[in-house]
């Protein structure tokens, strides 16, 4: 006798941690950190809303896993030594991150109640630096300046009104329109002639102070 199995219905996916962060991600990644609530992520997920309370005591629970989700796709420096070569590829890896969860940017220090990622990779920097042979001190002051660049650039990034040379021209006109001809002499002429330039991105710039301060940090750890 042959089993029929025409309008059977699928197997139900196990509800889990790892699966309400993934939906979660993603809605914030779409709609921002206010569009994951609970109840949208139990319609997202085909469960009712105090199905939730399972696995995550609050909702607050759950940013702070988010939040060490995107600690968790940072690349870690190893403690080689290497410790420019390790910051340059972490500050890197950890803009384009933030450029990718742009929710995330105020959060990623604020969490009272970090998870294992976040505390690893704070862990990791320290690490890093310290087996170049800073001391705790200049570990502290490294970390800060890096930190201060890169979430500050990234943060620029995010809000800049433009992201090609046609857009620049646009936004240009209409911020200089409104006054006299040759009104802002010096931005006009730095607009024009370097802005507007073929091929000018505005992340490039990022990489050229990213060096600046490497080299600053190396030069204050030989005379320390």
């Amino acid at each position: 006798m042959t089993t029929r199995t025409t309008g059977s219905t699928p197997p139900r996916v196990p509800l889990t941690r790892e699966r309400v962060l993934h939906v979660a991600i993603g809605l914030a990644d779409q709609g921002g950190l206010e569009s994951v609530s609970m109840r949208k992520l139990g319609q997202e997920l085909g469960v009712e809303a105090m199905a939730l309370y399972y696995h995550f005591a609050s909702r607050d629970e759950i940013v702070d896993g988010l939040v060490d989700l995107v600690f968790g796709e940072v690349d870690l420096p190893p403690a080689d030594g290497a410790w420019k070569a390790a910051m340059r590829r972490r500050a890197i890896s950890l803009r384009d991150v933030l450029l990718h969860h742009r929710w995330a940017i105020g959060l990623m220090e604020a969490r009272a109640t970090p998870g294992p990622a976040n505390l690893r990779h704070h862990d990791a920097v320290i690490g890093s630096l310290r087996a170049a042979g800073f001391d705790l001190a200049m570990v502290a002051h490294a970390y800060s300046v890096l930190d201060g660049y890169i979430y500050g650039f990234a943060l620029t990034k995010m809000n800049i009104p433009f992201t090609t040379a046609e857009e620049v021209e646009q936004v240009a006109q209409s911020m200089l329109q409104p006054f006299p001809l040759n009104e802002f002499p010096n931005l006009g002429a730095f607009i024009a002639g370097h802005i507007m330039k073929p091929g000018y991105d505005f992340n490039d710039e990022f990489e050229y102070g990213l060096d600046l301060i490497l080299d600053g940090l190396e030069r204050a750890r030989a005379s320390a």
